[in-house]
């Protein structure tokens, strides 16, 4: 262990410290300048002006952990959300199709789960409208640390894992959907797993809405015609969409090229500045909570009881949703079940806590009562 008078005599006669240093305190050599440590600054209790601890990664379910549809989505060839919770998919005009699942990994230390895509139907007559993409959809009330559209505006660092069948070029994509503006880097993939980091500029024009509709989506593209390739290809350069998308997906090259291309993707993590830290793992229980927000699968629900009316009289109760949604959500109804006299079963008094299924009889005097799968949607 070297004391700090030995490191003065040390560094005053120009020697390198190869040892242990045990010091009560490091001060700064100009006030509020923070210390340097390979290449980091700390200063007020951050790094390169950014925090150390807390909440950092704004993306949620990053480890893929979650996913309350379904684990698997055969023969895809329309947009949204099929299997990994927050995980959307568009996909436009293209005659590919594909598989997603929710795997589960052995391979990647740290990490359980990744989406898989895999190729089922190839597409290499492309045109120009054609577009597939996986992205996630951020609500303007989570950016706002971002500064967008100051200037105080913030760096951005997006990091994650990806492993191919083969070497890829894609295109990630930040795009602010409040201002129609949007940022593009290119990133080649590998057959084993790589962790991918790419620092955006931060943006100066442009402020986000502090509201729960969408503001911000982080995405991958891995598809596209000349509508999104056609134009000039400017790295890490905050560009207006206001004339054109060509410039989207400049140079990358084609996941239905062959059926036999797969694509994984874990560990996805966004948070501002310019430094990428360790994924930032969060409880299956918090992820799930964070994921009901936008769907929640409330399970099967038995609504029982007796009508005197017929057609009029009804039996029902509050369904009390996990977590507030974003939303009033989208109800679906599914497996129904009619063990009575039902003539109709409606979801009623839909908001962002709860919702009312009700069965209504269809003579008098029968009882009522039936079994019914529930799932409520508030996705942006």
């Amino acid at each position: 262990m070297t004391r700090a008078s030995d490191l003065a005599r040390l560094l005053g006669a120009g020697g390198t410290l190869n040892a242990a240093l045990s010091v009560d305190t490091i001060s700064e050599k100009t006030s509020g300048s923070g210390v340097t440590i390979d290449s980091l600054n700390v200063k007020d209790g951050g790094i390169g002006g950014h925090q150390i601890g807390g909440r950092r990664n704004i993306i949620i379910n990053g480890a893929m952990q979650v996913a309350q549809r379904a684990t698997s989505a055969t023969g895809i060839s329309t947009s949204g959300y099929y299997t990994v919770d927050r995980m959307r998919i568009a996909s436009g005009s293209t005659a590919g199709r594909f598989t997603m699942t929710q795997e589960s990994i052995t391979d990647l230390s740290g990490f359980a789960n990744a989406v898989k895509l895999a190729c089922t139907t190839a597409d290499t007559s492309i045109a120009s409208g054609e577009l597939f993409t996986i992205t996630t959809r951020i609500e303007g009330q989570d950016v706002q640390q971002l500064k967008k559209g100051t200037s105080d505006a913030e760096k951005i660092t997006v990091s994650f894992y990806m492993k191919t069948n083969k070497a890829f070029t894609f295109m990630c994509e930040l795009n602010d959907n409040d201002n129609n503006r949007v940022n593009t880097q290119q990133f080649t993939t590998s057959t084993s797993w790589t962790r991918h980091i790419l620092t955006f500029a931060a943006d100066t024009t442009g402020a986000l809405d502090d509201d729960n509709g969408l503001s911000f989506t982080v995405g991958f593209w891995m598809h596209g015609g000349s509508d999104f390739t056609g134009g000039t290809y400017s790295a890490n350069t905050w560009q207006s969409r206001a004339s054109s998308d060509n410039m989207r997906a400049v140079g990358i090259g084609s996941f239905f090229d062959s059926t036999d291309n797969l694509v994984r993707l874990t560990g996805l993590q966004v948070e501002v500045g310019s430094v990428a830290t360790p994924f930032e793992h969060r409880s299956f229980g918090e992820e799930l909570k964070l994921c009901q927000r936008y769907f929640t699968d409330c399970g099967k629900w038995f609504t029982q009881g007796y009508g005197y009316g017929t057609g009029s009289d009804g039996a029902g109760g509050p369904v009390m949703f996990p977590t507030t949604m974003r939303a009033a959500p989208t109800i679906t109804q599914a497996n129904g079940n009619d063990g009575g006299s039902d003539t109709a079963y409606v979801i009623n008094n839909i908001s962002s806590e709860c919702c009312s299924p009700e069965g209504y009889n269809n003579g008098n005097g029968q009882s009522i009562y039936y079994f019914v799968d529930i799932t409520a949607d508030a996705e942006i």
